[in-house]
């Protein structure tokens, strides 16, 4: 429910933030020398000709999965358009004219290019997923051995040395770090590393076929990392000290048992919790704020995508990607809260 009330009040305010701004989306699309006619179409296609509250209502009407819809009226706002609705599927008629409908949700069409928005981000997604997965994947590995060694070694020269390293990772900024990375690693170092600045996942070769590309995914995902490879350092060692005052543990020290058993078997599992949560927290924020380093690497994922749509005001893909990701970020914390029931039998799912 609370999922619910967040995606509803992401759906509002994005609605209202770019549908009360200046400017006209149909010149914009058409260019400053369309005649007026022209834009009454246009206007008339992309519902502009409705009151805002109208185009709020018919907005929710094409996200929801069950709407309203007319299947004979071509002029209507609410026409059951088969090439904007795919797999339409008619529950029961109200009138002779307007039935509930079963569909996927519909995140309008492109301003500039026309494409569906649902397309652009189905094709744009999988590469941002692959990338946000990669840095949380290196970020979590490091940063879970750093924070442990750092706590079994307190104040030591390790210890300190990964609290400055941590700090100073969480206080780069991504597109100042991306472009040090870039410039290190893919310009100066480029004749030792052999990686790219910039490049996809996969590439084209002359006959046609896709061949992949893991090293092009390297300096993206360090990046992309840096920052909660940083906290989950810093947690992990706080968490670790905290466990490792425990009763239970003191016990496994007085029966014998090595540090590696007692780590292993009995702190790992009970410091997790609030690793987790930063690790669920960060890799929902590197689906949706992978935005500056997309754009420095070149990588084809939502976050380039954004840009673009900015730089053209294409109001219908920046509010498709907000909606998607602000809905990813629901999925992911159900998931966590399944999760921790899972880790710790004492939290209630």
């Amino acid at each position: 429910m609370h999922g619910f009330l967040v995606l509803l009040g992401v759906l509002v305010l994005v609605f209202l933030l770019f549908n009360i701004l200046p400017g006209d989306p149909a010149r914009l699309m058409m260019g400053q020398r369309v005649n007026q006619k022209s834009l009454d179409i246009i206007h008339k296609d992309m519902g502009l000709d409705e009151p805002v509250y109208n185009r709020f209502l018919l907005y929710l009407n094409d996200l929801s999965p069950v709407s309203v819809y007319n299947e004979k009226d071509l002029t209507s706002h609410i026409y059951l358009d088969p090439e904007k609705y795919s797999h339409a599927v008619s529950l029961f008629h109200f009138t002779l004219n307007r039935s509930l409908v079963l569909k996927f949700p519909y995140l309008r069409r492109s301003y500039q290019s026309r494409k569906k928005v649902s397309d652009i981000i189905s094709s744009a997604l999988p590469n941002t997923a692959v990338l946000a997965f990669s840095a949380i994947i290196i970020a979590s590995l490091i940063g879970i051995i750093m924070g442990i060694i750092a706590a079994l070694f307190k104040d030591s020269v390790y210890d300190k040395v990964s609290i400055i390293l941590s700090v100073l990772g969480l206080a780069g900024p991504s597109f100042f770090t991306g472009l040090i990375i870039a410039w290190i690693f893919g310009h100066v170092l480029r004749q030792y590393t052999g990686l790219n600045i910039t490049g996809n996942l996969f590439i084209m070769d002359a006959d046609g076929n896709k061949i992949l590309q893991l090293k092009n995914l390297i300096l993206p995902a360090l990046t992309l990392g840096i920052r909660p490879l940083a906290i989950i350092v810093q947690l992990t060692r706080n968490s670790m000290l905290q466990v490792m005052t425990k009763d239970y543990i003191r016990t496994a020290f007085a029966k014998g048992l090595s540090l590696r058993a007692i780590v292993m078997r009995h702190a790992l599992k009970n410091m997790l919790n609030p690793v987790i949560t930063a690790i669920s927290g960060w890799f929902a924020s590197l689906i949706a704020g992978a935005v500056f380093v997309e754009y420095i690497f070149g990588w084809e994922g939502i976050g380039k995508n954004i840009v673009d749509a900015l730089g053209t005001f294409d109001m219908p893909v920046i509010m498709g990607i907000i909606l998607v990701t602000s809905a990813l970020f629901v999925i992911i914390n159900i998931l966590v809260d399944i999760l921790y029931g899972v880790l710790d039998p004492r939290v209630k799912v």
